[in-house]
């Protein structure tokens, strides 16, 4: 017997967010190793970048955590922890991810309950206006935390590492949240 679960935002959200920072953290890990195998200046790959106006891998990575935790912060009513931009190693930007994992797994799904009707004020240097909660959710933060994911991958990729889409999209199975 199948069991129906509903979509609620806290499994649209939280689960997905704690999941991409997880593979964040894992690029860190191979970034890292990449870097000491091949004699590679670790501060090479955290500054690089694929454009000259896009963030290095270091901002994607902030901006990643930002997103993360600022979006769900805003749909909670909560007050999202504020981390300095300040990441040079690949041991702090783990730890800057694994800050905002602990910050996420303290949002407790009911008070995301009724989110999805919270009026969201949006303003970003390319757009402004009011959304509500689901359209926020589905429309812009879980696109840009995701657009910031595959940045870092193709950073990394782009700088010589071995990785393909199984490493960005993980382990596969279970149930999300």
């Amino acid at each position: 017997m199948s069991r129906s679960l509903s979509l609620s935002m806290y499994r649209l959200s939280v689960p997905a967010l704690v999941r991409g920072l997880g593979i964040l953290s894992g690029y860190m890990d191979k970034a890292a190793a990449f870097a000491a195998e091949n004699n590679i200046d670790p501060s090479v790959l955290i500054n690089a970048r694929l454009a000259p106006d896009m963030f290095s891998l270091a901002g994607q990575i902030q901006r990643a955590s930002d997103n993360s935790k600022g979006g769900i912060a805003r749909l909670a009513g909560l007050e999202a922890p504020s981390f300095p931009d300040s990441e040079k190693t690949f041991p702090e930007l783990k730890e800057r991810i694994a800050n905002t994992i602990a910050f996420l797994k303290t949002v407790r799904p009911e008070q995301l309950e009724g989110s999805e009707h919270h009026d969201i004020t949006l303003k970003l240097r390319f757009a402004s206006g009011v959304l509500k909660g689901d359209a926020y959710l589905l429309q812009v933060l879980l696109p840009n935390f995701y657009f910031h994911i595959a940045t870092v991958h193709d950073i990394l990729r782009h700088n010589g590492l071995k990785i393909g889409k199984e490493d960005y999209i993980g382990e596969v199975g279970g149930e999300a949240g």
